[in-house]
């Protein structure tokens, strides 16, 4: 029997971010100015590396890290901490999160790095508790959002077909890669006059029994 894939991204999806928030958390421990930290780090390409896979564990991300930043070493429980002061878990999709898991199979898909994988549970626990160990990060899978060959290997990896598959993310460029590639996509806007959070449920809804449809299954 065919399950639906829905493949949920994570900042500005399952959780609202903001940098502005992380980036004077980061200063203040390693000691590091906010504008080095951006320009060395951010603008000199190294986390769009480590999202790619540049770097395969947490201890290499972070020796990286500081090597580039030139500051106090950042340990692990700092880059959380810095992390989890950008965040705040959204509820209607966190909801919207355990109603697909209970129509069909659920992963994320976020581009980040394999420190983020590594701390996901520490990250975001409400969230870890449903995808379990289906916690994809572009870093994991060797290639970034919406570059096609992360919607194929991902695919692969769940063992799903790709018109059997559908993306919920934040940007219109990943989801348009995912169409692109052959699933599904569906935007998802969290605040302003476009917010649609209160669709997601009959868009999972709707994938779910499409699904079911193309494999015969009824009920």
């Amino acid at each position: 029997m065919a399950r639906a894939l829905f493949l949920f991204d994570f900042d500005q999806t399952l959780s609202a971010y903001d940098f502005r928030k992380r980036l004077p958390a980061l200063a203040e421990a390693t000691g590091v100015s906010q504008y080095r930290l951006a320009s060395t780090w951010w603008a000199g390409g190294y986390e769009s590396a480590a999202e790619a896979g540049a770097y395969t564990t947490t201890e290499d991300y972070l020796a990286a890290f500081n090597e580039v930043t030139g500051g106090r070493p950042l340990s692990r429980r700092q880059w959380i901490d810095a992390r989890l002061a950008a965040m705040t878990p959204v509820p209607a999709v966190l909801d919207a999160l355990r109603l697909a898991a209970s129509l069909g199979t659920v992963s994320l898909l976020s581009n980040n790095p394999i420190i983020f994988r590594d701390s996901f549970a520490e990250l975001a626990p409400e969230a870890a508790a449903v995808l379990g160990a289906h916690d994809a990060v572009s870093a994991s899978l060797g290639a970034r959002k919406p570059d096609r060959e992360i919607y194929l290997r991902i695919a692969q990896q769940m063992a799903v077909p790709l018109e059997d598959a559908i993306l919920l993310d934040d940007s219109a460029a990943n989801v348009a890669g995912a169409e692109a590639a052959g699933m599904s996509g569906f935007q998802v806007r969290l605040a302003g006059p476009g917010a649609n959070t209160h669709d997601l449920e009959r868009v999972i809804r709707e994938f779910a029994a499409r699904v079911d449809s193309r494999s015969g299954v009824h009920g």
